[in-house]
């Protein structure tokens, strides 16, 4: 199947979420005992939803998109290019604006597609529902409700890896270590976004962060393929 999916036919995407707030205690009182009831569910006795707050960026309802990184392979002078753009900031709605259109743009060609890493479980429906509670239109390709397994135009590598093991997760950084993928990762992990936004307000570099994902994402599908791997150095941002 892979292989009538041209490389440059596809738009590699990944996300970054925090909290809504940077503390439990901003919230209101109907949303502080609605993440209550939420963390009791997923998290140990010992752990209280004060503490556990931290994880809230996981879930759409109580989190936040802060950037989306979107990358296209594109041939350029006999060789092939990843150019990268990001949209992130401390505006959810502009930047999801702004994605929505970048995405209609893209996808309005045949054969298109978009792919990440897990995106099935998290980054596309995360997007979506956070594009809803902004009162955002959903763009058509992440609009899914009631297409046919065959109309949903996302790839997504884990699943790939799966190959039918609906019961098996694989993170990317392992992925591409045990695929010889040169790791374009040297600074921050997606454990640190959280207070690298609210304690450094530092968006930029939670989007060199994000952007480093997208090759990472690109170059395995590459490798899941049989295809030659980017050169690292051949990444543009735009």
């Amino acid at each position: 199947m892979l292989n009538n999916i041209p490389s440059e036919k596809i738009m590699y995407i990944d996300i970054e979420t925090v909290p809504q707030f940077p503390s439990f205690n901003m919230l209101d009182d109907v949303m502080q005992e609605l993440w209550s009831k939420k963390s009791g569910k997923t998290t140990r006795e010992d752990i209280s939803p004060e503490e556990d707050y931290v994880r809230a960026g996981i879930y759409s309802e109580f989190g936040k998109v802060v950037c989306i990184s979107a990358g296209i392979i594109k041939p350029e002078n006999g060789e092939r290019t990843l150019r990268v753009k990001s949209f992130f900031g401390h505006d959810e709605k502009k930047l999801l604006q702004e994605f929505s259109t970048a995405l209609a743009s893209f996808t309005a060609h045949p054969g298109t597609n978009i792919c990440g890493h897990n995106v099935r479980e998290f980054d596309f429906p995360y997007i979506a529902r956070r594009m809803i509670v902004n009162a955002l239109p959903l763009p058509d390709i992440l609009d899914v409700a009631g297409k046919k397994p065959w109309e949903v135009k996302f790839i997504d590598t884990m699943d790939l890896w799966k190959f039918g093991d609906y019961k098996h997760y694989t993170s990317l950084n392992l992925l591409t270590h045990i695929l010889g993928i040169p790791s374009p990762k040297d600074d921050i992990d997606g454990s640190q976004v959280a207070s690298v936004y609210y304690e450094d307000d530092d968006v930029e570099r939670i989007a060199r962060y994000c952007e480093k994902d997208v090759l990472a994402t690109a170059q395995l599908f590459l490798r899941l393929k049989g295809e030659p791997l980017l050169d690292p150095k051949k990444v543009i941002s735009v």
